[in-house]
């Protein structure tokens, strides 16, 4: 529910929070469904050097829930905050997608790919429980970030249209409207430097009316 929040705080939608929230839960069950196969059941046993089924250990779902849903998250705001920069810059519908897209997916990927590189080597460890841990893991940010991130997460955004950005009134009215992208920020000093260019105008003109006046004055008499 928290998180709910924060991400309606910073994206200031509705559709988006409950769509990445329903993404998430996508990969956890996933990533259970494929731990659960492999050291429960016993597919794939031989190419993960797992001999037989056996329990799982009864920290491994809070272990991978806690950790893929920080990746996850980081993932999804990086992701849609570009989208949300590029339909605040004027780019609408499919155009804001694609944009925003362009602009964030290489970064997400290599961050995925680097962080399943970093959890696929716990996988042959020798101590079962490591190797648990390594493979949920590895398998839990590999769907979470190539089939829902850049995959699922786009298209629905795309089929949505600007309504991903929809919030209702009385509710944008109630929460606070933390400016992350800093729009209203560069707004507000664009303003203050119009003004400020304005009044130097002004200022300007004013000097020059003073000494056409000065010229034009006639001069005294030298003594």
């Amino acid at each position: 529910m928290l998180s709910l929040l924060i991400l309606m705080l910073v994206f200031r939608s509705v559709i988006v929070p409950l769509v990445a929230t329903a993404g998430f839960l996508l990969s956890i069950l996933a990533t259970f469904g494929v731990t659960t196969a492999v050291f429960t059941w016993g597919w794939f046993g031989s190419l993960f050097a797992v001999e037989g089924g056996g329990p799982i250990m009864s920290l491994i779902p809070m272990i991978a829930t806690g950790i893929l849903y920080g990746l996850a998250m980081d993932y999804q705001v990086f992701l849609v905050s570009s989208m949300r920069d590029a339909y605040v810059h004027g780019h609408h519908g499919m155009r804001s997608v694609v944009h925003g897209f362009d602009q964030a997916s290489r970064v997400v990927v290599a961050a995925a790919l680097i962080m399943i590189a970093v959890f696929s080597g716990f996988i042959f460890s020798h101590d079962i429980v490591v190797k648990q841990v390594g493979l949920a893991l590895a398998v839990g940010i590999l769907i979470d970030a190539f089939f829902v991130r850049v995959t699922l997460m786009p298209a629905v955004m795309a089929i949505v249209d600007d309504r991903a950005w929809w919030l209702p009134r009385w509710l944008d009215r109630l929460i606070p409207n933390l400016d992350v992208e800093g729009d209203r920020l560069a707004t507000l000093l664009s303003q203050r430097s119009s003004a400020q260019a304005t009044v130097n105008d002004e200022v300007s003109a004013l000097s020059g009316n003073g000494s056409t006046a000065s010229i034009q004055e006639p001069g005294r008499p030298q003594r």
